[in-house]
């Protein structure tokens, strides 16, 4: 395949798969549940912290996180009592339980009380074509409050070789703003020219067969390649080719 029919074939799979329907079947319906701006960004960062894994039971976890929270993502953050956190202790999503729950909640309100919330963070350390440094420092803030240390393993750091997969995927659902109504693009701040595929399994397969890829682990270096050669493609855009990978990757078994 010549570089102009990868091109053409991947831009016709994107149109295929960025669509309303995809929805149904993503967790990215669960920050498509609320209407203000803060409980968005919180309702779909704790859906992407825990996305790993079967998917109907990641979007079944992320709504009985929404209900643990009284549907109100924001106002528990900033308001709520300790019998409220105690609640939530029976949480468990695969290796995420309660206890790491509560910490992110404690980080949460930290980041808003004294940072400015999530954009604010994410969008500072920005490089002219890459927030791999800002996910880097974004996760020293979160830590930045007494927490246990085996809360830390769920957030991602991309300057220790990690892809990052959910923050990036994250990031494309607050940024982009293609129209199409999946992603959300309520953030301003971050151009799409810098985000990076959400890069795991399914996505790094179909990228080899294509020859997007030739590095055969999932990791940070692979993600730097995979994002050199989609930004070829679409230097503006690269990230809407995660809808074209992950699609034929899980709905055709490409």
């Amino acid at each position: 395949m010549t570089q102009t029919e990868l091109k053409d074939f991947l831009d016709e799979k994107v149109l295929q798969y960025n669509t309303l329907d995809f929805i149904e079947s993503d967790p990215v319906q669960i920050p498509h549940l609320f209407t203000l701006k803060e409980d968005i960004e919180i309702a779909g960062f704790l859906s992407a912290t825990i996305a790993w894994g079967n998917r109907k039971m990641i979007i079944k976890n992320s709504h009985k996180m929404m209900e643990f929270m009284g549907n109100t993502p924001y106002d528990f953050v900033m308001s709520h009592s300790d019998n409220n956190l105690e609640r939530l202790e029976t949480f468990v999503h695969r290796t995420f339980n309660g206890q790491d729950f509560v910490g992110f909640i404690k980080s949460l309100q930290n980041i808003y009380k004294n940072h400015d919330g999530l954009e604010a963070v994410f969008s500072k350390n920005q490089e002219a074509d890459s927030m791999q440094k800002s996910i880097s420092e974004f996760k020293k803030i979160f830590f930045e409050i007494p927490h246990l240390a085996r809360t830390q393993k769920h957030i991602s750091d991309p300057l220790n070789n990690s892809a990052a997969k959910r923050i990036n995927m994250y990031l494309r659902w607050m940024c982009r703003q293609d129209n199409k109504g999946v992603d959300l693009g309520i953030w301003k701040s971050i151009s799409p020219s810098k985000l990076s595929c959400p890069l795991d399994v399914h996505s790094g397969n179909v990228a080899r067969k294509l020859d997007l890829l030739i590095r055969k682990q999932n990791d940070g270096k692979a993600l730097f390649e995979l994002d050199c050669n989609l930004r070829v493609l679409d230097s503006k855009d690269p990230v809407k080719y995660d809808f074209a990978l992950f699609g034929l990757g899980v709905f055709e078994g490409f």
